[in-house]
């Protein structure tokens, strides 16, 4: 595998993040040359690498390192912010931050109220039709009253992309034209267009956009590509015209206050199979540092808040893990390659049928082993089980709970960083 000459290719999409200790700035964009994409990143405290040396791109860069700040004794600085209530939080708190719960776009019903209220949900997404902009508006300040805790806020995500894939769309929302449609346009108007539908989310209450997504589908796959083709998802054909797109959706949607989660890394533009409704879903072509990572890339330059992860399986890259499990798309690649060190978000693995045949709290386990931080879950019923899933293994494995509070802080970082952290 001849990794630089693939790297090569990806040209403007250098990115840097902060390492992961107590005095943790928020991730944002790029600040590095464009030239080049980094091979290596450092690697989170209380995590090993991720990558043997045959995994690891062949060009050597040196680890970097965090950026020196000066002493402050300000009680509420974001850092320390962030620590005082890492601190206040127990285990099983701490477990909770990690599970975004699948609730009704409506409002919650009974046995949803009682699953986010019970296991402090650190986030939830909405599902279903949902009503018109006011009454989300209630529906997501029942959320915030039954998931808050210790000052914490929750995370209300929506998917809210367009065309096909748009969850709130009553009264008070635009609907949203496909992202084909959307990559037609000129950036700035893409990115006025965002920030407009970013500001209704806001108002609405909901701070998180499942969005953009960033797969590549080549034009001869797009009548087979099911789970983004089929639905007319992607911004374009090519890397650099998908990375467009990207970008000014993300500038757009920051600007509204909007957080945003670029999907589905490493790509989902070259499978058949929609992994929400098959299993054994794999990627045969793409390999590391593939010209196709650049959409994910131009993002996190643009100040994506996290990066999605898909459970599609890249025979290529890491043929025994689906990406969500497998450290070497996690750490060596997304925190490696790409430099990235805010949040590592899952697709579901809720209901999503590629991994009913992983227990349910394994699932959580092994995403938060691998480096990641964010698991959603469609299925309510199931948040119990990932928590005390992530309890238990904190419990008896120091290096994972070591792991866990890593993503703890990152997950808090995030917040914080879009007002939903109160510090004293």
């Amino acid at each position: 595998m001849r990794r630089p000459v693939a790297l090569i290719a990806l040209t403007a999409l250098a990115v840097t993040g902060c390492a992961d200790n107590a005095s943790e700035p928020t991730a944002g964009p790029a600040t590095v040359p464009s030239s080049t994409v980094p091979t290596t990143g450092s690697v989170d405290p209380g995590t090993t690498p991720a990558t043997t040396p045959a995994e690891t791109p062949s060009a050597t860069a040196q680890q970097t390192q965090p950026p020196t700040q000066a002493p402050t004794e300000a009680p509420t600085s974001a850092a320390s912010c962030v620590d005082q209530k890492l601190q206040a939080l127990t285990l099983r708190e701490r477990a909770g931050q990690l599970i975004m719960t699948g609730i009704a776009a409506a409002g919650m019903t009974s046995a949803q109220r009682s699953v986010v209220r019970q296991q402090k949900s650190g986030g939830v997404f909405l599902v279903g039709d949902s009503g018109s902009l006011t009454s989300t508006r209630t529906a997501t300040a029942a959320v915030t009253a039954a998931a808050t805790v210790e000052g914490v806020r929750p995370l209300i995500a929506a998917d809210q992309e367009g065309g096909k894939i748009q969850r709130l769309k009553g009264s008070g929302f635009d609907r949203i034209p496909a992202a084909t449609i959307q990559g037609t346009w000129s950036s700035s108007k893409l990115t006025t267009q965002a920030k407009r539908w970013g500001r209704q989310l806001k108002d609405a209450g909901v701070n998180v956009d499942l969005a953009p997504v960033g797969d590549v589908v080549p034009s001869s796959l797009k009548s087979e590509n099911a789970p983004i083709g089929q639905l007319d998802r992607e911004y374009g054909n090519t890397p650099e015209d998908a990375g467009r797109g990207v970008q000014a959706f993300v500038q757009g949607m920051r600007a509204a206050g909007v957080a945003t989660s670029v999907k589905h890394f490493p790509g989902l533009g070259r499978v058949r199979g929609n992994t929400d409704f098959s299993a054994g879903v794999t990627d045969d072509v793409t390999v590391r540092g593939d010209a196709g990572l650049r959409p994910f890339a131009e993002a996190i330059k643009a100040g994506t808040s996290m990066v999605m992860i898909s459970t599609v399986t890249y025979t290529r890259i890491d043929p025994k893990n689906r990406a969500v499990f497998s450290p070497t798309v996690i750490q060596g690649m997304v925190r490696g390659d790409l430099g990235w060190h805010g949040v590592v978000i899952t697709d579901d693995v809720g209901s999503a049928a590629e991994v009913q045949s992983v227990p349910a709290g394994e699932r959580a386990t092994r995403f938060v082993a691998a480096g990641g931080d964010i698991v959603i879950n469609a299925e309510a019923r199931l948040t119990a089980t990932m928590v005390n899933a992530l309890v238990a293994k904190a419990g008896e494995d120091k290096l994972f709970a070591a792991k866990l509070t890593s993503s703890v802080r990152r997950v808090l970082t995030l917040k914080q960083s879009n007002g939903l952290v109160s510090c004293g």
